[in-house]
C-alpha cells in the first residue's frame, strides 16, 4: 500500500526554499537559471558564475556567489527535492576541480512546476482578472468539431488503421481536444481568479467613494455581461455532455487516442485523454444531483455579490442609522502612527483606544486572609462578567427575562421591609430620646447607622468646613445641627468603640412642622 501521508509531505517540501527565512534569494536565482534552460545540467562552477553576475546586479546578497556557498546551496535544494544530481567523466587537474565538475546538477520536474507557479504568482497583478468569455462561443464550436473529427478518424481507423489517412485524422481529433481543453481550462481558471478578486473587495465594510463608483461598474455592467454570454452558451454546451450518444463517443474517442506503445504509468497525460477529463468538463457545465455545476456557482457568486454592493452603498450613503465607518480617521491615524516615535506611539494609543494603566474602580473585596502582606497577586481573584470583560460595559444583553410570580418570595421581601422600617424607626426613637444628652449614651448598631447618615449628609451641605451643616428624616420627624465650636470634643459612643469629632458640636433636634 502506497503511503500517501508521506508522499504529501516529501512533495510538500518542494515549496521550501521559498519561505526560507535566509538565502531566500539565493534560491530563487538557482532555481530560475535551472527553470530557464531546458534539460539544464549545470555544475558547481557554473551556477556560481552565474550568481556570480546576479551578485554584480544586486539580485543576491554578496558573497552567495563563493564555489563553496554554492555547493551547501546546491545540496540543500537536492535534499528538498527541487534539484537532482548527478555525474559525469570530466578532465581536470586537481581534486577540486574534479569535485566541483563532476557532479552534475539537474531540475526535477516538480521543481520546474514549483518554480514556473512562483514566477507567475510573482507577476500577477494584484486587481482583478478580465474573464475570457470569448472562449464560451469558441467551446460550443469546439464541442461540435471534436465529434465530426471523431467520426472521420473513426470512418479512416475502420478502414485501415495504419494508413496515412488515418493517422492525420486522429492527429487533428488530437489537435482539436487539446485545443477545447486548453480553452475551458482558460475559461475556468480567469473565472475563478475573478471572483476569488471580487470576494475579498466586496466582503469589506468601508469602501471610500471611488472604488463604490468602480466596483458598480465591474459588477453592474461587466458581471452582467459575462453572466449574460454564460447563460447563452450554457444550454448548448450542456445538452452536447449530456447526450446519450456522447458517453459512448467519449470512450471511442480515448481508444482511439490511446498510443499503441504503453508510456509508463508514471506519465502525465495530455488533457483530454483520459475519462476523468471529461467528467470534469461535464461537471463544470452540468448539474448532478447534489452537486451543482461551476455554472450555478457563477450565478449564485454574481447575486451575492451584487447584493453586497448594494448593502454597502446603502450604508454609505444612508442619512441615518450609525454613522458609516471611519476609515478616513483610521487611516490617518494609521499615518499618526507610522511618524510616531516609540514614546509617542505610547502616548497616541493611550489616547485613541484608551489603553492606560490598569485600575479597579470597584470598592476592594474583602480580606478573608490574617495576613495584610499577602500580595494582591497571590489574593482573592475577583470575577469579571462576560459583558465587562468583552464589550468592556455592564449593559443587560439578549431579551429581559419574563418575570415570575413568586407569592412566598413576594411575602418574604415584604417581610423584610416591615422589620427594616421597625428598626428604623426604633433607631430615630433613640436618637430622640438621646437629644441634649448624645454624650453620655450609648448607641445601638443600628442608632448608630442612621446618626452616621444624618451626620454624613449634614457634613455635605458645608461649602467650608467653618460653616454649619444640618441634615433630617421627614418621616421620622428628627433633625440632626453640625456646627463648628472650637475646642468642644463631641463624643460618641457605641458598643463597637468611641467615636471623637474635634472642635465640632453635634445637636439632634425635631424637626419643626412643615420643614
Amino acid at each position: 500500500m502506497r503511503d500517501h501521508s508521506g508522499d504529501e509531505a516529501r512533495r510538500l517540501k518542494l515549496y521550501a526554499y521559498l519561505d526560507a527565512r535566509e538565502h531566500r534569494r539565493t534560491y530563487l536565482a538557482i532555481m530560475r537559471l535551472f527553470a530557464s534552460t531546458l534539460l539544464a545540467d549545470l555544475s558547481a562552477g557554473e551556477v556560481s558564475a552565474a550568481l556570480a553576475r546576479a551578485e554584480r546586479r544586486g539580485e543576491v546578497p554578496p558573497g552567495e556567489a563563493r564555489v563553496e556557498t554554492v555547493i551547501v546551496r546546491l545540496k540543500q535544494l537536492v535534499d528538498w527535492g527541487n534539484l537532482v544530481a548527478g555525474r559525469r567523466e570530466v578532465v581536470a587537474s586537481s581534486i577540486a576541480e574534479f569535485q566541483h565538475g563532476s557532479v552534475r546538477y539537474q531540475v526535477s520536474k516538480l521543481g520546474v512546476r514549483v518554480q514556473r507557479a512562483a514566477d507567475e504568482l510573482l507577476r500577477t497583478a494584484e486587481g482583478a482578472r478580465e474573464v475570457s468569455r470569448e472562449l464560451l462561443p469558441a467551446i460550443v464550436a469546439g464541442l461540435d468539431e471534436v465529434l465530426v473529427r471523431l467520426a472521420r478518424a473513426s470512418l479512416e481507423h475502420a478502414r485501415d488503421p495504419r494508413s496515412p489517412a488515418a493517422q492525420r485524422a486522429i492527429e487533428r481529433l488530437a489537435e482539436q481536444v487539446t485545443t477545447l481543453f486548453l480553452q475551458h481550462g482558460e475559461l475556468a481558471a480567469t473565472v475563478r481568479d475573478f471572483y476569488a478578486y471580487l470576494g475579498q473587495v466586496v466582503t469589506r465594510y468601508h469602501l471610500v467613494t471611488e472604488e463604490i463608483s468602480g466596483f458598480r461598474n465591474l459588477l453592474v455592467e461587466y458581471i452582467q455581461m459575462v453572466v449574460e454570454d454564460v447563460l447563452r452558451h450554457t444550454p448548448t454546451i450542456a445538452e452536447v455532455l449530456t447526450r446519450v450518444e456522447f458517453a459512448s463517443a467519449v470512450r471511442e474517442l480515448l481508444r482511439l487516442l490511446t498510443p499503441a506503445g504503453s508510456l509508463g504509468a508514471d506519465i502525465e497525460r495530455a488533457r483530454g485523454r483520459r475519462l476523468e477529463d471529461w467528467t470534469e468538463l461535464t461537471d463544470w457545465f452540468v448539474d448532478r444531483p447534489g452537486r451543482p455545476s461551476q455554472v450555478t456557482a457563477l450565478r449564485e457568486a454574481t447575486a451575492r455579490a451584487i447584493g453586497t454592493l448594494l448593502a454597502t452603498v446603502k450604508r454609505a450613503t444612508s442619512g441615518g442609522g450609525p454613522e458609516p465607518g471611519r476609515r478616513a480617521e483610521l487611516l490617518t491615524l494609521a499615518t499618526w502612527f507610522d511618524q510616531a516615535t516609540p514614546d509617542q506611539a505610547h502616548v497616541l494609543a493611550a489616547a485613541a483606544f484608551g489603553l492606560y494603566s490598569a485600575r479597579n474602580l470597584l470598592p476592594a473585596p474583602e480580606h478573608d486572609a490574617d495576613d495584610e502582606r499577602t500580595p494582591w497577586a497571590d489574593g482573592p481573584v475577583l470575577d469579571v462578567t462576560v459583558s465587562v470583560r468583552g464589550r468592556g460595559d455592564r449593559g443587560a444583553r439578549g431579551r429581559t427575562s419574563r418575570i415570575l410570580d413568586d407569592p412566598l418570595g413576594r411575602e418574604q421581601l415584604l417581610a423584610e421591609a416591615r422589620r427594616n422600617d421597625a428598626r428604623h424607626a426604633d433607631a430615630l426613637a433613640e436618637l430622640a430620646d438621646a437629644r441634649g444628652r448624645l454624650d453620655r449614651v450609648t448607641l445601638s448598631p443600628d442608632a448608630l447607622d442612621t446618626l452616621c447618615g444624618l451626620l454624613t449628609d449634614a457634613m455635605a451641605q458645608r461649602e467650608r468646613t467653618t460653616d454649619p451643616g444640618e441634615s433630617g428624616d421627614p418621616l421620622g420627624g428628627l433633625r440632626l445641627v453640625v456646627r463648628p465650636e472650637p475646642g468642644h470634643t463631641q463624643t460618641i459612643r457605641t458598643h463597637a468603640g468611641v467615636l471623637q469629632l474635634q472642635d465640632t458640636a453635634v445637636v439632634v433636634t425635631p424637626l419643626e412642622a412643615g420643614a
